[in-house]
């Protein structure tokens, strides 16, 4: 089977930390040549939903997609989710779940940053950040920056969010990640293995146990083509791919002005020329989504 050249299944909108609309997503596939894509919020299907409604008969082939923020006793995970039911499903239940508890984590940011740090925001700009479907520490970061609380987003974070712990808040797990996602009829994936969460750098011997540990719960996938992994890295992961028979994706991680990763740039220059579990991902994608 032949695929297109070029395939991104790790993007972000406006839903959550990205800046494009839905609008906006499929006209920026369009234009970047994508064949094949996925728009994977933080903890939300909100744009999948719209997107579905959206996408034309000769637009690239869309592929439902999450990530959900996750936690254990180990640590912190990204897991993907794709081609899931998008509707009334354990996915849906879930994302709603975890919108409640993003609420509530803004808040005691928000507190905190009053009583610890003296930044105090207008009512109206506050009111509005809980109007968005996922707001977290990137919106926040925006408002610091408006009122002058940090020169650019890089200190907002290392200076201030990212001190920021805040308690009381119910993390999922990666089991439950994972088993909403198979439940919903869809495909789990670790996300960026070898940055954990994204702020992090594993060594071989952490991720072999994650893997391990995770396939058994369920894990179907990796994150192999990745924009921020070396060759090295990327290597690495297709060989763990290989080793623990796991299906591949290839994610550009693009999070529109508020991240510098061009749409599309996944190390991946011709999805036909990638590892065959990288087909497989494929093939199960485009079936499970009524391609």
């Amino acid at each position: 089977m032949s695929y297109p050249a070029l395939i991104d299944m790790h993007m972000h909108t406006d839903a959550s930390d990205g800046t494009d609309s839905p609008e906006a997503i499929i006209s920026a596939v369009k234009k970047s040549g994508l064949g094949i894509f996925s728009v994977t919020d933080h903890d939300t299907v909100l744009n999948c939903q719209i997107i579905r409604t959206l996408i034309q008969k000769d637009d690239p082939l869309f592929i439902n997609g999450v990530e959900l923020s996750c936690k254990d006793e180990h640590g912190k995970y990204h897991i993907l989710g794709y081609a899931y039911d998008a509707t009334d499903s354990p996915v849906t239940e879930l994302t709603a779940f975890t919108h409640s508890q993003r609420l509530q984590k803004v808040r005691m940011r928000l507190k905190i940053l009053e009583d610890e740090y003296g930044m105090t925001f207008p009512q109206d700009e506050i009111d509005a950040l809980f109007l968005l479907n996922n707001p977290g520490k990137p919106h926040i970061a925006n408002l610091m920056l408006k009122h002058g609380f940090a020169q650019n987003r890089e200190e907002a974070f290392a200076n201030v969010l990212n001190k920021i712990r805040v308690k009381g808040i119910t993390t999922i797990t990666p089991q439950r990640a994972i088993y909403a996602i198979l439940k919903s009829g869809g495909i789990p994936v670790l996300a960026h293995a070898v940055f954990g969460d994204g702020s992090q750098l594993l060594h071989e011997e952490e991720l072999h146990r994650r893997i391990r540990e995770l396939k058994g719960m369920g894990l179907m996938g990796l994150e192999c083509y990745y924009s921020g992994f070396s060759p090295k890295q990327q290597n690495m992961m297709i060989s763990f791919a290989d080793e623990y028979d796991l299906l591949v994706s290839a994610g550009s991680d693009y999070h529109g002005k508020n991240k510098m990763i061009p749409l599309g740039d996944t190390n991946l220059p011709d999805a036909n020329t990638a590892t065959a579990h990288l087909h497989d991902f494929l093939d199960k994608c485009l079936s499970l989504s009524g391609y």
